[in-house]
This record gives structure tokens, C-alpha cells and sequence, in this order.
């Protein structure tokens, strides 16, 4: 699969081009009415715009909506799949990334209270050798 898209001049079908604009992260971001954002995103040579936990790169995988490594937000809407949403113009897009809870920032108005800190502290006495609980990405 080629992320470059059919010049008009080239098109056998003899298409239309309707030209539309998206902001990701803002930049700007021209694409064509029909192609997905992430068919927009590789037309733009971005054939990457998220990472994984452990910092490896996401794009699109499987093209179809299976795999969720292409989750962007749109406008309010968060984890849709690039690949199977149609770009509309004037699309805001945000890129995501997998972070789990405990790197993200913290607003100091939701945490609930000083118990909550102190709850992931080990008690006095306790040896600091506690296992993985395997959760990591796969």
C-alpha cells in the first residue's frame, strides 16, 4: 500500500478531487473528501503519530479497525479509529498517546485525598522486592 495519493492528471476513474483541511496537534493538514484521517495523515508522509507504552511508534496496522493502534481524538471524542473515520473538513485531531495512569499529570482539584498518596507507599518493615503484575503492553 502506497500512502501517496492519485494525481488528477494521472486518475484513469477521472475523479473529482474535493480538497478539505484538518488540524493535527495544531498543524494544518490538507487532504481529499472520501480518504480517512489516517489516509490523510500518510498522504502527509505522517505514517506514525502515536507510542505505544513502550515508546514504539503507532500508525495504522491492520487498515480495518482491529488492531485500535490508530486511535486519534477528534474533536471532543477520544480513541477513534483513524482508519475508519472518514476526515471531514475542519476536523480538529489530537494525537493520543498510551500512557498508563500513573505517568499522566496530575490536577490537584480530582485527587481525592492524602490517603490516596499515601496508599502506594510500602508499609514500614516492608522489603521493596514486589514482582511485575504483568500488565506491561504486549
Amino acid at each position: 500500500m502506497s500512502p501517496r495519493r492519485v494525481r488528477a492528471e494521472s486518475d484513469a476513474v477521472g475523479r473529482q478531487d474535493r480538497p478539505l483541511r484538518i488540524t493535527v496537534d495544531g498543524e494544518r493538514v490538507d487532504g481529499i473528501a472520501g480518504q480517512t484521517i489516517a489516509g490523510v495523515l500518510l498522504a502527509a508522509d505522517r505514517p506514525a503519530w502515536r507510542r505505544g507504552r513502550s515508546g514504539a511508534p503507532r500508525g495504522v496496522f491492520c487498515g480495518i479497525g482491529v488492531c485500535f493502534d490508530c486511535l486519534v481524538t477528534v474533536g471532543d471524542e477520544r480513541d477513534v479509529r483513524a482508519c475508519r473515520r472518514r476526515a471531514r473538513d475542519g476536523d480538529v485531531v489530537t494525537t493520543q498517546t498510551r500512557q498508563s495512569a500513573s505517568d499522566l499529570p496530575r490536577d490537584p482539584e480530582t485527587v481525592s485525598s492524602p490517603q490516596s498518596e499515601t496508599a502506594q507507599e510500602p508499609a514500614p518493615g516492608a522489603q521493596g522486592n514486589a514482582k511485575s503484575s504483568g500488565s506491561g503492553e504486549r
